[in-house]
Parts: structure tokens; sequence; C-alpha cells
């Protein structure tokens, strides 16, 4: 049995990446960048007015401008106009700037006498309201590095510019099997001996947050020769293969020896951790296989603590092993040592609260908990105000 630390190291020395795939913009939020975006054009493309106001070439010390009647600028006119010496053009927000033009004069701070433009020359510069061609960004510029997930911000940057497809590292298929024969789904009546299954709908749920598209999921009945059948079609068919259940010790926990039969090789089996110590990881080629304890707090702990990062890491994203943070407990805790616990938290003004019903199958907590706290394998007694690490859902 190895620790904590030593499981995640494992996992950071044997990471996949995805391939790399040209999607439509507007399908892209969520995922990363696979290389660098230069911006095709300038932004603006053309000097254009911050203001609704008027045009004029700033000179110092002159207030007044001749009104040039009927001439005005608003967005989307194709005609470009010139401005003549110590005139002045109506203009609007986001319009082509007349040539000749270097200053927008807001409408709110001039008067007009007889087609006289008169405002106070000391509250301006030259320049004012003016933006110009490329303030923002020239052609050729760096405006999204590779690596970087795609906002609905850089959305907007990147469709400002024109383009309409980016290149990204593509999220892995998965499928899931649900082994056990007591498992039935919502909806249907519930048997004697039978529970409903919970760990289905929270990884999926849990995948569809992380961007990935693709989810079967299928089960598996207490037997060796049909659980070997859909593991190795699964094998055949996704990225990545996670199964809930049956990789214990017990008598019918057949998971891990189905595993070593399709030919996975074992990463590490057991970790000290509370719960989801027999957690079992590898790998076949370019593909990750998860073996999760079934009960439902140690599924959901192990998808948060392995499963997550290495997923978001094959999408090209970064750091993804930090944990969100360090707060001080809001209460004294005390555990005993050997285990490092990933235990059910709510982090609530600035305080992690360690929630009760913490055992293997109790879920009551999660419906509360927005957050998993940490605690080391030697710490035995933490006081109230120790600051501990959080891994948000």
């Amino acid at each position: 049995m190895i620790s904590v630390s030593e499981a995640k190291k494992i996992l950071q020395d044997n990471l996949i990446s995805g391939k790399t795939i040209l999607v439509d913009l507007d399908k892209a939020s969520g995922l990363v960048l696979s290389e660098d975006i230069f911006s095709p054009i300038d932004i603006p493309f053309f000097n254009n007015s911050a203001m609704d106001g008027y045009a004029i070439c700033w000179k110092e010390g002159i207030n007044r401008r001749e009104l040039r009647s009927q001439s005005k600028s608003k967005a989307g006119d194709l005609q470009e106009l010139v401005l003549g010496e110590n005139e002045a053009i109506r203009i609007f927000t986001g319009a082509p700037v007349p040539s000749g033009a270097d200053t927008i004069i807001p409408q709110e701070w001039v008067k007009i006498e007889e087609r006289q433009l008169i405002f106070d020359s000391d509250k301006f510069r030259k320049g004012a309201n003016f933006r110009g061609k490329g303030a923002q960004n020239k052609a050729g510029d760096l405006i999204a590095k590779k690596g970087s997930s795609i906002s609905p911000g850089m959305i907007g940057l990147l469709a400002s510019v024109g383009i309409n497809q980016i290149s990204v590292y593509a999220a892995p298929t998965v499928g899931i099997i649900l082994t056990g024969d007591e498992l039935e789904e919502a909806g249907n009546p519930l048997g004697f001996g039978k529970v409903y299954d919970a760990n289905g709908p929270v990884m999926k749920s849990y995948l569809q947050n992380l961007g990935v598209k693709e989810i079967q999921i299928g089960k598996a009945v207490d037997e060796p020769e049909k659980l070997q059948q859909k593991i190795n079609e699964y094998l055949d068919k996704y990225d990545v293969l996670i199964l809930s259940g049956g990789i214990s010790v017990g008598d019918y926990d057949y998971v891990k020896e189905g595993l070593r039969q399709a030919g996975v090789h074992e990463l590490f089996y057991k970790v000290k951790q509370k719960p989801g110590k027999p957690l079992f990881v590898g790998q076949k080629e370019n593909q990750w296989i998860f073996a999760l304890p079934g009960n439902p707090a140690s599924t959901l702990t192990c998808f948060n603590q392995y499963v997550k990062p290495c997923i978001e890491a094959w999408m090209g994203k970064k750091e993804v092993w930090n944990p969100s943070g360090a707060y001080p407990l809001a209460d004294n805790f005390e555990k005993t040592t050997g285990l490092t616990f990933f235990l059910k938290a709510k982090l609530e003004n600035g305080k992690v609260i360690i929630l009760p019903s913490q055992e293997s199958f109790n879920l009551i907590s999660y419906g509360a908990a927005n957050c998993i706290a940490e605690v080391g394998e030697e710490v035995e007694r933490l006081e109230a105000g120790t600051n501990v690490n959080i891994y948000n859902w």
C-alpha cells in the first residue's frame, strides 16, 4: 500500500496527453488551446469614436468649430468622411473617425449656436475619446497562449478578430462499468437486497462538468466471464475506463483479475487513505483505467483526487494536482494516524466546516458539501484555526 503523495507522483509521471482537434468557436468553451493564437487583423480595425459627440482636429486654446451641416458618421458607415480645417462633424459611438480628426468632444459638453460648436478646451486634451486603429492589438500580435482555458471572455476576444475555429485538446471518451448484482436504477421499484445506483449519475455529472461529451455507462453482473467480456468491450472503445465496485478482496470482487487478463498495466493498487483505500489505477497503451471502490463516498472522493486531474491533464490543463486553497478549520478535529483522510466539508465565511456523516456509504453530507478537506496520514489532532487544504468539486 502506498501513500497519497506517492500515488499522485506515479500518476504525474505517467500522464497521457489527448489528441488535438479543430472545433468551432461556439463549441470551445471550457476546452484548452493546443496552439498559440495570433490576431489576423488590427483591433480596432479603423479609428473610431468612444463616445457620441463631435469629431475635431485638436488645436490648443481653440474652443469653437464650424459644424458641417448634414455630415454625420455612424457605426457601420462604409464611406470615410474628410474633416475640413476648423470643422466639426457629428459622430456616434463606434463610428469611423473622419480623416483629419483626432479628438472626440462628447455631446453633453458642447453648445451649438448658429452652426458654431462651442466647448471648454480646458476640459479636454488631444486624443480624447479617440480609439486608434490597432490600439487593442496589431495584426500578428499573440492574443491567446497555448494551454489557456477557453472562457466566455476569450471566445469574445477571438470572435472580435474574426476567428471562428480553433485547435484544442480533445476531451477523452469515457466508459463506465458499474459492477454488482445489487444495483437498481432510480425510478424502478427497489426490491429487498437492492440499492439504487448513485455512482453512475454522479460520475456522469462530474465528467460533463469537466467537458467530457462522450460517456457510456454499462453494468456488469458478478460473474467473471461476463465482467471480462464487458471490460474487453469497453477497452476497445474508450480512452478512459472507470469501474465502480468489485476491486476489494471479497469473494465476488473480480475486477482486478479481469483487468490483468485484459492486458492492463498496474500503476498501483491500494492507497493509505480514507475513504477509498482499495483503489486501482492502470494503463493500457494510451488509455487510463481506474477501478474505484463501490461505496458512493469512496467513489466520489477517488474521482475528485485521481480521475479528475488525469482527465484535466489529458485535456491540456495545467496545475491540476494543486489544492483549491488552504483555509482554517472551524472546529477541532481528531483522527487516527496512518491514513490520509479526505473529508466532506463546507467552506463557509472563510472557514472549513467538517461535516457529519463521513461514512463511505453515506451521501447525506454530500448534499451540503462544497469541497473535500485533506488531513495528512501522520496527523492525529488539528486545532480550530489550523489551515487545511481543500479541493473544490
